[in-house]
């Protein structure tokens, strides 16, 4: 075997190294991006323009909760929708970072047991184009740092149909 044919077998080696290394990157990323669809089906809400007040159809997540980016006070947060909690809930911590004043300190029972924590009034919470001026909320321990319950407080000034794996939340019926 000459120079040449052994110069030609290790370009071609390397030609198939190079494809295979590529298609392994690229199924990687594909199915990256499958998974991240089926946690956060709703993501596109966070960069989505709204017309104010129109109804907001979420998809659950491959855990089947109901998952989506709000603005509590202006500031981005991801919302856990809750219909069995009272308020709009958060960390003390994410608290902190919102700014948000804790006010009278109460004891919660929630789904965890009876903790202490305090409650606070948002200024606004958004969901979409759904927005909600003065909701009651509670700061305490025991919510994941990076999520907000978004509670009754908010919800109930909406209406709420479940259909199967979907959610709409709207604005009330006149």
């Amino acid at each position: 075997m000459g120079d040449d044919s052994r110069g030609v077998r290790r370009t071609g080696i390397g030609m198939m190294v190079l494809f295979w290394v590529l298609l392994l990157l690229l199924a990687g990323w594909w199915f990256r991006g499958v998974e991240q669809r089926r946690s956060h089906p709703n993501a596109e809400l966070a960069t989505a323009v709204f017309m104010d007040q129109k109804p907001v159809t979420l998809e659950r997540n491959a855990q089947g909760h109901f998952v989506a980016p709000g603005e509590v006070d202006g500031k981005a947060v991801t919302f856990l929708i809750d219909t069995g909690a009272t308020y709009v809930s958060l960390s003390r911590s994410l608290a902190r970072t919102l700014q948000i004043e804790p006010g009278p300190e109460v004891m919660f029972t929630t789904a965890n047991g009876r903790v202490s924590g305090n409650l606070t009034t948002l200024e606004s919470v958004r969901l979409g184009g759904l927005t909600a001026r003065q909701v009651p909320g509670s700061i305490h321990a025991g919510i994941g740092d990076d999520v907000v319950l978004l509670g009754m407080s908010f919800l109930g000034r909406f209406d709420i149909q479940i259909r199967g794996s979907q959610m709409i939340v709207g604005p009330p019926d006149a």
